[in-house]
């Protein structure tokens, strides 16, 4: 095998060397070429595994956006009588579209599923016996993702603007489209325009239908029709352009009176009325499913690629600026548009008011008083016109910024998506060894928990970015951001097999914060190598009450504690370490008893925290830490409170069942005796 190796290490080298003489190709990276194309066997293996999963979990995340978004769009798609190649186009470039956002989710479930599956057949622990790091497992499939991320950026700035604006547009076209005729019975029908259609029955074998009430509001409300009909038939016309509405044996009225004479209560109006044995009329109704231009969509941020959003953007910026030069250049002349003078003439001028000492006041004192509300008038309406004209030029500068930013939120997301799926392999792996369940059940739980966490970040930063509240970067970047270290911890401490990783331990801890305990589960001791000295275990017992009933009495318990001494000044409680401590020498003594009954009293005995009545950590400086914010802080006030009521029921319960346990100690040696 080496022989082979180093035959094709030598011949790969001679001929990139030939290929590629200047570069002068070492022979260590021809070594390192060869070895990467013989891909180990449990990189296959493992390889094979994800990628069956993924496939999966892509069709799957990919239908459940479908249908999501078809659910956004299904009046647009309901009773237009659409057909076949049109949904099929409908559906082929939504899918393009989705396929960015099924990309990382289907990463995140599959990597889940994939470490899950390895974990619960205790796969990963054999490899990691065997020497393999999970890291080195994570290796193969860390590549795919970076592939996968390189697929995904090549959709959204190649494949995904022309599907969405193809999508755009025929989803604009839909709603456009009018509704197919479905006549309903028994209630008016609206779907043709400017015409209500009543019919109490229908048969479908023969078109025909029965008692037709029709209002037509063709030529407007003051001049409505309407027509009373034995029967019918509709029909569309060949080009789909008209309907034909044939009718027998009925009547129609038409007002021949309109304005405010129709609105007159008790008005007698005259009205036309038409007796017929059959009567066509012939309706405008557009039936055809005609596409709009895709040129009109064109200007879409996300019908664009990154190149054609920075040159939008380059345009934009430019028009703004041109647009501010040209109002820079307007307010420099004068108020009244008179011809701009000379910098001669204006001196000039300048020269003349200085030598007869003109004044506002002057002025208007040689005015008439007609000539004095006329300049004031037009003074006004000047002022009001620039007001009108910088408004609109505000608004028209607004609508062009708030374009821009969306171009710069398409042209981040398309990198902002890709990472995720190299950040959501990075998170899923490390959870799926730590979850250790295969199939869709925890995994799939578990993936969407966090990809609705990523979805809600992203969204609404990127709402804020969008607003123009928050930077462009930050906004855009945040959810990667968080995305990032998460990602790298959950790997380094998945590959160190960190106690971080041990569910036991959480449950532990969260069953310890809210004050959840287990109960003592002493049972008889099949085999007993040395009996309790009872004597002994009795003195002790006695103490132990005397120690509980002093300990109620000397502090006060179910008072509340001083938050300063709580936090600041804390000490370790060393009456309930000591009342702890024999306690459970007590129990681990007369757990060697025969006597059931001593048993079961010893099970009575709580276990009890020496230190969580006193403070909420070990460490002193996370005590500050917490007193200091004050949100956590009263709420760990409040639980060491809750502790400490708890104690006094403690001490109280551990003194009844040591009494119990000294009674049946003494009916035990009558009976001996």
């Amino acid at each position: 095998m080496k022989k082979k190796l180093t035959r094709k290490t030598k011949n790969l080298a001679s001929c990139l060397n030939f290929c590629y003489p200047t570069f002068n190709v070492p022979y260590l990276f021809c070594i390192f070429a060869v070895n990467m194309t013989l891909m180990k066997k449990l990189d296959r293996y493992v390889l094979g595994k994800f990628c069956l999963i993924f496939v999966a979990a892509f069709f799957i995340c990919l239908f459940v956006l479908m249908m999501q978004f078809t659910w956004q769009h299904v009046d647009k798609l309901v009773g237009k009588g659409l057909t076949v190649d049109i949904l099929s186009q409908f559906f082929y470039y939504m899918a393009l579209t989705l396929v960015p956002q099924a990309l990382p989710l289907a990463v995140l479930l599959a990597s889940l599923i994939c470490f899950g599956n390895l974990g619960e057949s205790f796969e990963l622990i054999a490899m990691k016996s065997s020497g393999v790091s999970l890291w080195r497992v994570m290796m193969p499939m860390l590549g795919l993702s970076v592939l996968l991320s390189g697929v995904s950026f090549f959709f959204q700035n190649k494949t995904s603007p022309d599907s969405v604006l193809q999508l755009r547009t025929l989803l604009i076209s839909m709603k456009q489209t009018s509704p197919a005729m479905e006549i309903p019975e028994g209630i008016f029908y609206n779907g043709v325009p400017n015409i209500n259609i009543y019919v109490k029955k229908k048969v479908p074998k023969t078109g025909m239908l029965y008692d037709l009430i029709i209002y037509k509001t063709d030529q407007g409300f003051d001049k409505a029709q309407i027509v009373l009909a034995d029967s019918g038939r509709i029909e569309m016309s060949a080009d789909k352009m008209h309907l034909r509405l044939d009718i027998w044996e009925g009547e129609q009225y038409q007002s021949l009176q309109s304005g405010d004479a129709m609105s007159m209560k008790g008005a007698n109006m005259p009205y036309d009325r038409e007796t017929f044995g059959h009567k066509s009329l012939l309706i405008d109704f557009d039936a055809n499913f005609n596409v709009m231009d895709a040129d009109l969509m064109k200007n879409m941020p996300s019908t664009k690629n990154m190149v054609e959003i920075v040159e939008s953007v380059d345009s934009m910026n430019h028009e703004i600026d041109s647009a501010a030069n040209r109002s820079y250049k307007e307010s420099l002349k004068t108020v009244y548009n008179e011809p701009e003078m000379t910098k001669e003439e204006a001196k000039k001028v300048q020269r003349q008011a200085n030598e007869l000492k003109l004044t506002f006041d002057k002025l208007t004192a040689q005015m008439s008083a007609d000539n004095s509300v006329n300049v004031y008038q037009r003074a006004k309406t000047i002022v009001q016109q620039r007001i009108t004209d910088l408004k609109f030029k505000e608004e028209v500068q607004d609508n062009t910024i708030k374009f821009i930013r969306r171009h710069w939120i398409e042209w981040h997301q398309k990198i902002t998506m890709s990472l995720a799926c190299i950040l959501f392999f990075l998170i899923g792996a490390p959870l799926g060894a730590i979850i250790r369940k295969g199939g869709l059940g925890m995994p799939s739980v578990v993936a969407v928990i966090i990809f609705i966490i990523y979805y809600v970040i992203n969204t609404s930063m990127m709402k804020q970015a969008r607003q123009g509240s928050l930077n462009m970067v930050v906004g855009m970047w945040t959810s990667t951001a968080i995305l990032l270290p998460l990602s790298i911890f959950l790997t380094y401490q998945a590959n160190r097999d960190s106690v971080v990783f041990n569910i036991d331990a959480y449950r532990a801890l969260f069953r310890r914060f809210i004050g959840l305990r287990d109960k003592r589960n002493l049972t008889l001791k099949e085999v007993i190598i040395e009996d309790p000295d009872y004597d002994n275990a009795v003195q002790r017992l006695e103490k132990l009450r005397d120690d509980c009933r002093s300990y109620n009495q000397e502090h006060r318990l179910k008072n509340m504690p001083s938050y300063v001494k709580v936090f600041f000044r804390t000490k370790p409680d060393r009456a309930v370490e000591g009342i702890k401590a024999d306690m459970d020498n007590i129990v681990q003594d007369l757990a060697n008893s025969k006597d059931g009954r001593i048993i079961h009293a010893l099970n009575d005995l709580p276990l009890i925290y020496a230190s969580a009545h006193v403070s909420p950590f070990y460490n002193q400086k996370w005590n500050k830490a917490a007193g200091i914010f004050l949100p956590v802080g009263i709420v760990l006030w409040v639980r060491v409170w809750i502790f400490r009521m708890r104690l006094h029921k403690d001490m109280k319960q551990i003194d009844a069942a040591a009494a119990k346990i000294i009674a049946r100690i003494a009916e035990s040696r009558k009976r001996s005796n």
